[in-house]
């Protein structure tokens, strides 16, 4: 018996010893005990040159005086959505297994807005779901040190502004149980200690990185990401040491003042009206500013801006900013673009193509289709409409149908023709439908009356990177894994000839196909009376701002007539008369390659070269010409039960621009408008042609009635992935003005 029990203490003693060794191993990795929190960074110590600033105004002074515009306003141009590696997602695509770069921390995006793009002005917008009160102080600091670098307060090179994203979604399997809101950038007017909310306020009660699965599973796939790449294990230590620090945080209390709760728990609002009530509760001058409305990718399809209208859940006097275009695509179109519609029993079936949209339901049976073979018509038939009748019911349409390649789906569940889309278009989130929609019985709250704004939406600290179309994955948001990663991951899938059920499988063709659709990202810009972070707010409250897909445009739209004089776009005139409006379009200038000289001075070649990629903003004194100017004309509902689209005049009018480099012109009226009712107006300034990042998604080979007969995606991973392909089309840069509102005096 002793040497039975010799035995097998000599047997598991050892295995049990390694055992414990391998779970403490696992646990070292997956929490990261020897990662490190990365700081805020140093902003290089200079700023851009007074002179080079004064320059630059002048040409633009310049430019407006030769078009007959008002001089006694700049227009500056800026970034009101930019994420650093403190925002989670962006440091999960910051790790070698997705390409990444490694981390960029606030100072990154100070001296990317400040000397690679030449920005006015910019926010910073990590997400507050995501960010812990040590990066919270990180980030406050180091907006402080942005601005302290850029010299008097009153005429800087460079305002920084602070904020956050409230990051809301209903995914498509809960939307019924839970509202969309969607995504929403909250910007402060000022920076000092006492003048901020001593925390960000996210979307939800906490449960950061909460996770269905079971805790040893999760810590072995956090530990699996290290030991997948063990040759470079510093990055995934330093992420994991991130979510161990977010994991050990708890929500804070409900129902207490903003005021007494403390300093470190995670602060939420599970609604927009929660949002509101904590901000009025801080007291803070601040916008919200949604974006992002349209994507697909967190917007499930029944989302509808109009349920914002509901009571408390719409705050006029922050929500007065709209950002209709990002590096995640344009918003702005509503169409009629039907997924699903209800049988005779009220049950929803696939809809077949129309409009030129088509379907995922409808494409996944047609790809069923081509796989019938042999099998006799009424089999496959049946087969397609098993596919169809799946994904229309709620699966994935990746993956119903197995073993697909991302040109496989064609340009199903996009809005086609049109520019720049954003992906898996929900075109009941667009600005238009929430323009033109309204709840009388809420008053003031009951309509959306917004200014259009672009901004990037860049998730790799690059403000404004949308100056030149070059290096699509560092200047947009396209990720894809490493290749090994890849293979690993993504074993390859038998395209069957009948529909599977549903589940994940698939879902990373998903992923490949959506990084056609990141786009570099646009700008706002605002008519502003001075280049102080007051004027610049000021301006932005008042609406006086406008968006561009990247390209400086100059853009003016006024009233004419109003009833105290001339109205800029942003403006509520109260009126009977028949407007009068005049649109005046400056082209943005011809890029040089390369950087300025000042810029090359004050930072290193090495800092030029990770932060820039050696481009910067360096125009030339050519201007690229006008093409048109579109007007867009909504005549807001006035029951609340009005079919949205018989509200929307798109294009009302469209003028041709003999230009070539000195601007457009455009004066139009409306003899429609009586004053009865409140009508609204905004124009589109288009550039001629130039090439842009992603500006043919799929790259379709079309027939002649401009159906999509095969498709070319530009994915960031994979076998298709091409990594020297910017996937270059020619598309018409824009901009989009804020709207004129007339509103009949009797409200």
């Amino acid at each position: 018996m002793k040497q039975l029990f010799a035995l097998l203490r000599w047997l598991l003693l050892p295995l049990l010893a390694a055992l414990l060794a391998f779970v403490a191993g696992v646990q070292l990795l997956s929490d990261g005990v020897t990662g490190r929190r990365h700081e805020r960074g140093r902003p290089a110590g200079d700023r851009i040159p007074a002179a080079v600033v004064s320059e630059h105004a002048a040409t633009q002074v310049s430019a407006a005086a030769a078009l007959g515009a008002a001089t006694d306003r700049q227009i500056l141009f800026g970034d009101l959505h930019v994420h650093t590696t403190y925002s989670s997602d962006a440091f999960v695509f910051s790790l070698p297994l997705f390409q990444g770069e490694g981390v960029h921390p606030p100072a990154d995006a100070c001296d990317f807005a400040r000397f690679c793009a030449e920005l006015d002005f910019w926010s910073i917008n990590d997400h507050a779901e995501f960010l812990t009160p040590w990066q919270w102080s990180e980030t406050k600091e180091a907006i402080r040190e942005c601005n302290a670098v850029a010299g008097d307060p009153a005429n800087p090179d460079l305002v920084s502004f602070l904020g956050w994203e409230w990051t809301q979604s209903a995914p498509a399997g809960v939307a019924a149980q839970r509202p969309h809101f969607g995504h929403k950038n909250v910007v402060f007017l000022d920076t000092e200690e006492d003048r901020v909310p001593s925390r960000p306020i996210g979307a939800g009660r906490g449960g950061l990185f909460a996770t269905p699965l079971p805790s040893p599973v999760w810590a072995l796939l956090r530990a699996g990401m290290v030991i997948g790449d063990l040759a470079a294990p510093r990055p995934y230590l330093d992420f994991h040491r991130y979510t161990r620090d977010a994991r050990a945080l708890s929500a804070c209390p409900e129902g207490v003042a903003v005021r007494d709760l403390q300093l470190d728990c995670l602060e939420g609002a599970e609604t927009p009206g929660e949002l509101f009530d904590k901000l009025d509760d801080w007291g803070f001058r601040s916008l919200v500013i949604p974006h992002g409305t349209s994507w697909g990718i967190h917007a499930p399809p029944a989302a509808r801006l109009s349920q914002q209208l509901e009571p408390g859940q719409h705050d006029p006097e922050r929500q007065r900013l709209f950002e209709v275009y990002s590096g995640h695509g344009n918003s702005e179109l509503y169409r009629e673009l039907a997924e699903t519609v209800l049988d005779e029993k009220g049950q929803k079936q696939c809809a077949a193509p129309r409009n030129g949209y088509l379907p995922c339901c409808w494409q996944a049976g047609e790809i069923i289709r081509s796989r019938c073979g042999d099998a006799e018509p009424a089999v496959c038939e049946e087969r397609v409409a098993r596919t169809r009748e799946l994904v229309a019911g709620g699966a994935s349409h990746y993956s119903v149908v197995s073993g697909t390649r991302p040109n496989d789906w064609l340009e199903c569940g996009q809005l086609t023709g049109e520019f720049l889309s954003a992906f898996e278009y929900r075109p009941h989130m667009s600005a238009q439908f929430g323009l033109a929609s309204r709840r009388p019985a809420q008053g003031e709250a009951g309509a959306f009356r917004y200014g259009l704004i672009g901004s990037s939406d860049n998730h790799k600290a690059r403000p404004g990177p949308g100056y030149k179309e070059v290096e699509r994955k560092a200047f947009g948001d396209a990720y894809g894994l490493r290749r090994d990663w890849y293979d690993r991951l993504t074993p390859p899938s038998e395209p069957l000839p009948e529909p599977v059920e549903p589940g994940f499988a698939g879902l990373g063709v998903g992923f490949e196909r959506g990084a056609s659709f990141y786009y570099t990202g646009g700008l706002v810009a605002v008519h502003a009376a001075g280049r102080d972070r007051d004027a610049i707010f000021d301006s932005l409250e008042q609406r006086h701002a406008y968006a561009t897909s990247g390209p400086r445009i100059l853009l003016w739209f006024d009233l004419e007539n109003g009833p105290e004089g001339e109205a800029p776009m942003g403006s509520e005139v109260r009126t009977r008369e028949r407007p009068r409006f005049r649109v005046r379009a400056l082209g943005s200038f011809e890029q040089k390659p390369g950087c300025p000289e000042h810029t090359e001075r004050r930072l290193s070649p090495d800092r030029l070269r990770r932060l820039c990629l050696g481009e910067c903003y360096h125009p030339s004194d050519r201007r690229i010409p006008i093409d048109r100017v579109e007007v867009v004309r909504i005549r807001p509902q006035v029951s609340g039960d009005e079919p949205i689209g018989e509200r929307i005049d798109d294009p009302w009018r469209s003028f041709s621009c003999e230009d070539s480099g000195a601007g457009c012109e455009v004066h139009f009226d409306d003899p429609d408008f009586t004053g009865e009712h409140e009508f609204l107006y905004y124009v589109r300034a288009l550039q001629v042609p130039t090439v842009a990042v992603n500006g043919d998604p799929m790259r379709c080979e079309r027939d002649e009635q401009g159906r999509c007969l095969r498709a070319r995606a530009c994915p960031a991973s994979g076998p298709d992935h091409d990594p020297n392909d910017d996937c270059l089309s020619r598309v018409n840069e824009r901009a989009w003005s804020s709207p004129i509102w007339l509103r009949p005096p009797s409200h």
